[in-house]
This record gives structure tokens, sequence and C-alpha cells, in this order.
């Protein structure tokens, strides 16, 4: 990722974790900076990856690891049968659409990070065969999954954004501050 992540003020742990998530997902924002609908829908590689779909998927991974922190019910939870879909524009759906949907997501999670008394509090973990029987996570695990989870998906969205266009992630950040870069 070619931008800095500002020091947090000594001692603010959630201030540092949430700017570490902001930083990862301004790199996946960045992927789309300048596309159309139809350009964010394409699979210019091998994979069935489209920059639109990579954006979809992390808007609704954040939300879905947000409603199990908060142990309310996931508004948009996928089944097997409709988890392709979260990779995919479908019908109805736009580019601008998504991105709106995870600005909100992302207001509510630094507002229930900075809620919680503790990053220390934990919340439990659903039935899965990758997660531990009765497994619980802390709040500060979750930041750093989403730190994770969003720059795995920003790294993909980088290689698919050079081979749709030819633009890198340091083009995209001289294009977003409105300077050219080499």
């Amino acid at each position: 990722m070619p931008t800095h992540v500002n020091a947090e003020a000594h001692g603010d742990e959630r201030g540092a974790l949430l700017a570490f998530v902001e930083a990862q997902r301004g790199g996946l924002r960045r992927s789309v900076l300048g596309l159309d609908d139809e350009q964010a829908a394409s699979r210019p590689s091998a994979s069935e990856l489209s920059l639109g779909g990579l954006v979809k998927h992390v808007a609704e991974a954040e939300l879905n690891w947000l409603r199990m922190a908060q142990q309310k019910p996931n508004e948009r939870q996928r089944t097997q049968e409709t988890w392709g879909e979260s990779f995919l524009l479908v019908e109805g759906e736009t580019l601008a659409g998504v991105l709106a949907f995870w600005a909100e997501v992302a207001t509510e999670t630094e507002e229930f990070i900075r809620s919680v008394p503790s990053l220390d509090d934990t919340f439990p973990l659903p039935e899965a065969p990758w997660f531990p029987q009765d497994g619980a996570v802390s709040m500060r695990w979750l930041l750093l999954h989403l730190v994770e989870e969003i720059g795995r998906h920003a790294g993909h969205a980088d290689i698919i954004r050079e081979s749709l266009d030819g633009k890198t992630a340091f083009e995209l950040v001289a294009l977003e501050s409105g300077q050219s870069w080499g």
C-alpha cells in the first residue's frame, strides 16, 4: 500500500487500528477510481474477480463481522446459494451504490468500536468448520482481521486494475490527490 498511515495519539490503540483499517479501505476504493459500472464489473484477468465485486464483497464481509461483534442479525446474510453473488454487481447494483453502502458500514464500524468499553471485549464466533468450537474473539482481533481481509482484497484489486488499464496503485494515489505519477 503506497500511503502512509499517520501515527495515533499516544496510547490511542483504537485510533491506530481504525486508521489501519481505513488505510486498507482506501487502497480498495482507489482501485475503482474513475471507472464506470461496466469497467468495474469486467474481469480482465484469469480470475473470476472484478473490482466492483471485490468492493461489494468487502463491504458485506465488514458488515457481517460488525453484526457478529454487535451480536445482531445480519440483514445481508448470505447462504451457500447466494455466496457467489457477494462477488458480483448483480442487476440493479452500481459501483456508486456499493461504495455508498460500504461508507455507511465503515461509519457504523467506527462508531461501534469507539463505543465498546474495551478492545478486550469478546463476541462469539458462529459454528463453522474453520472456527474453533465455542470460539470467541476480541474487538482488537476484529480490527486486525479487517486489516487482513481488506488488505488481501486490495492486493487482488491492484492486479485487476493494472490488468484493466495499466494503472498501478502509485498512479491511483497520485490521481486521487490530483497529481500525476511518473
